[in-house]
């Protein structure tokens, strides 16, 4: 049934940009808002839906590099380890982070699949230095600790969440 809604929710999405190849990269944007990742059998589907190779799919959606083929967390965080962050010590903040989260052996998204956590190249918040984002919001002027107590903010909202969900 899960599958079915998926499938759903794309088609819905192919229609509002009119079946139109030309219209894909968009296409291609609201799934992966929808999904926080391009699944593989959804990229199949929207090339079969759109009367296009897989292959022309996939080229698109591997060649931008705001498209990703791997499932992501709710909460994206993105280090930036650009000049100005680096030499203020942003990968020491990108540790902290890995560490409070039990990131190892190369994963960056935690089992729960609440976090990913990666390195980007720029932000363009050099002013910010060091600078993260997570989702859309910017957090600059970081210290270890600062970015530790962001961490735990989303932790808390996300088990009080949990908990009125449950209606405890």
């Amino acid at each position: 049934m899960e599958t079915l809604r998926k499938f759903e929710r794309v088609l819905e999405i192919v229609e509002q940009n009119g079946r139109q190849p030309s219209r894909l990269i968009p296409i291609l944007q609201a799934v992966q808002a929808e999904y926080r990742y391009l699944p593989e059998e959804v990229l199949t589907f929207i090339a079969t839906s759109l009367g296009v190779s897989p292959a022309k799919v996939f080229g698109v959606a591997t060649f931008y590099s705001l498209f990703t083929l791997k499932p992501k967390g709710k909460y994206h965080i993105r280090v930036c380890n650009g000049t100005a962050c680096h030499v203020k010590s942003s990968m020491e903040i990108f540790k902290t982070i890995q560490k409070k989260l039990n990131l190892r052996d190369g994963k960056d998204t935690t089992e729960d699949m609440l976090f990913t956590v990666e390195t980007v190249n720029c932000l363009g918040a050099c002013g910010l230095a060091p600078a993260m984002v997570i989702n859309e919001e910017v957090y600059g002027q970081l210290t270890p600790e600062r970015a530790t107590e962001i961490i735990e903010d989303i932790i808390q909202k996300e088990a009080t969440h949990e908990l009125d969900s449950f209606g405890a």
